[in-house]
């Protein structure tokens, strides 16, 4: 059978992994602190005895675009936007370090300080624990403090801020982690407090990247119809002959 196929089929698979990479991306166009999902192609030589011209398309994902989203004022007290490459550190569900650019945050009932989807926020000496009734405050440099109803404002923790020298690697979860483990607090790193970073993902590119995957999509499936009309003129060929 015709090796065009298994090309065809290979580029296809490839082209819909794209497209799964780009929808993923556009799903999270509202998310705070999103980072959007590289997708690129990559050719494989194929091996073998006479296929030496012949090469796969294959779908590979080389990180995440690291390009800061826009930070939008809310005046919330417990919205945080990191500056610069700067990263929040929370425990993910399996319990491991992990890292986030998502800084909306919340108090649970038993006053625990986590992001609204439910993370617990690390501090440099672990999770922030909040007394109750008090009003949460965040300094630039991460101090949270809570002030009591008579007005009298005590730390009772910092966030902790990491700035990772490499870049991160993007969990299934859709945290973030250093290849070589726990990063160290930076204690340079700053932060903006009552604001959000949002996504850093365009709606109009990637759903130009959409269209393009879409069209490279059909192309392989016609490559797959020629190489089928391909293999019946040759069947009727001999059996003419």
């Amino acid at each position: 059978m015709d090796r065009m196929i298994y090309l065809s089929m290979a580029g296809a698979k490839a082209t819909m992994q794209r497209q799964d990479t780009l929808s993923n991306n556009l799903a999270n166009v509202s998310t705070v602190g999103f980072r959007a999902e590289l997708a690129a192609f990559r050719a494989v030589p194929v091996q073998g005895s006479g296929a030496s011209t012949r090469v796969y398309a294959l779908e590979s994902t080389p990180g995440y675009d690291a390009t800061p989203g826009t930070v939008s004022a809310t005046g919330g007290n417990l919205d945080v936007a990191m500056k610069d490459n700067a990263w929040l550190a929370v425990q993910s569900l399996d319990g491991t370090e992990a890292y986030t650019r998502g800084g909306s945050l919340a108090i649970t009932s038993e006053g625990n300080l986590t992001t609204t989807s439910g993370l617990t926020v690390l501090g440099d000496g672990g999770p922030i624990q909040i007394p109750p009734d008090t009003v949460v405050s965040i300094g630039n440099d991460g101090t949270v403090s809570a002030t009591t109803a008579d007005g009298r404002s005590n730390p009772v923790g910092k966030l902790k801020l990491v700035t990772p020298e490499a870049p991160l690697t993007r969990g299934i979860d859709g945290l973030f982690r250093a290849d070589d483990g726990d990063l160290a607090a930076d204690p340079k790193a700053q932060l903006q407090s009552g604001a959000l970073e949002g996504s850093n993902v365009s709606a109009v590119a990637t759903m130009v990247e959409m269209i393009a995957a879409a069209r490279q999509f059909e192309a392989q499936m016609k490559s797959l119809s020629s190489a089928e009309g391909n293999d019946k003129a040759a069947q009727q060929l001999l059996s003419v002959s």
